[in-house]
């Protein structure tokens, strides 16, 4: 049997030559990958943008070592090529794979423990917006914080890709949703998405309304991707024993807070990254989402929101818009 599809040379891809803002993203021609002996070789037909993609692109989120340069962290596409030590896929399968780099191209390597198969009744531009928010909303939120039924769930950015995908996903296993969004119009898309409450926090002290609404209970988990003096907040909000898990700093790590509220709560604070996690550590996340996420897409009980997709050599455009943050959902690339 064949492990290979006749390839091109060389392909279209977007790189940086140097740290900068959505300009100094380049479209170049490079070598098309050859996969190592666990990978597969992925026609790509559509990558993902995601936040960490603008960090990288600033100077600030550098490739783990060994990974590409070229950006893109998500694909969707038909697999090509495939390595002598891959197993359970063939030439010609529709995936969708979380990749450290090489996205924002026209071929991508993939390990192959962190592809899935496009889940029936979704499109190749909805797949490649699945795995970096589904690999981080699980990992973070059911496997970290361990989210259970009848628990409060609050996300902060309810109508960003992790955000909805989150909403969804805690829908999906019995917690109650809260979440906080800047203006009505996102409110009302994450209450449509399945939020039970959607804070306008440029308008309401979302720390109030929480306790307010949870009758000074709080949240059981929190999913913060905001960091600054929202850590302080997310202490005040927490229930007893209630599990914090941070994903990012948009607005700053360094910050001063009263470490009392850890202790007398009994909270637990903890936070992770995924790009730089070892390919075995991805696999068991992709067996877990097989089983009890996977078949939640093909039922249409949970899908991606995408908001806006751009062609490949307009990814710069695609950047800015990430950066306005005036999207709700995933924003995508066209790969032809």
């Amino acid at each position: 049997m064949p492990n290979s599809k006749p390839l091109p040379i060389t392909m279209k891809a977007i790189v940086a030559n140097e740290p900068g803002g959505p300009d100094c993203l380049k479209l170049i021609e490079r070598p098309v990958p050859a996969p190592g002996a666990s990978q597969i070789l992925i026609k790509v037909a559509y990558a993902g943008v995601n936040r960490p993609d603008c960090i990288q692109r600033s100077g600030g989120y550098p490739p783990p070592p060994g990974a590409s340069d070229i950006f893109g962290l998500e694909i969707s596409g038909e697999v090509v090529q495939i390595g002598e030590d891959v197993k359970d896929l063939k030439l010609g399968d529709q995936v969708t794979a979380l990749v450290s780099g090489g996205g924002y191209a026209q071929y991508c390597t993939a390990d192959q423990g962190s592809v899935l198969p496009v889940p029936s009744g979704i499109s190749m531009e909805q797949a490649a917006g699945l795995p970096e928010t589904f690999f981080t909303v699980w990992h973070n939120v059911f496997q970290r914080a361990k989210l259970e039924q009848g628990e409060t769930f609050l996300v902060h950015g309810g109508s960003s890709g992790i955000g909805t995908t989150a909403i969804q996903l805690a829908k999906a296993f019995g917690a109650t949703v809260i979440t906080t969004a800047g203006n009505e119009e996102k409110c009302q898309i994450c209450r449509d998405l399945g939020a039970d409450l959607a804070i306008n926090y440029k308008d309401q002290d979302w720390v109030k309304e929480l306790r307010s609404w949870t009758n000074k209970k709080g949240a059981n988990v929190i999913l913060d991707m905001v960091g600054g003096d929202y850590i302080t907040k997310n202490y005040i909000a927490a229930a007893n024993d209630g599990r914090i898990v941070s994903i990012a700093f948009l607005q700053g790590g360094l910050v001063e807070a009263d470490f009392r509220r850890l202790m007398m709560k009994r909270l637990v604070h903890t936070g992770s990254t995924l790009r730089a996690r070892s390919d075995s550590f991805k696999a068991k996340i992709a067996d877990e989402l097989r089983e009890q996420v996977w078949p939640l897409l093909s039922k249409g009980m949970v899908k991606p929101l995408i908001y806006k997709t751009y062609p490949l050599e307009d990814a710069g455009k695609a950047h800015r818009l990430m950066e306005s943050s005036q999207h709700s959902g995933k924003i995508m690339l066209r790969i032809d």
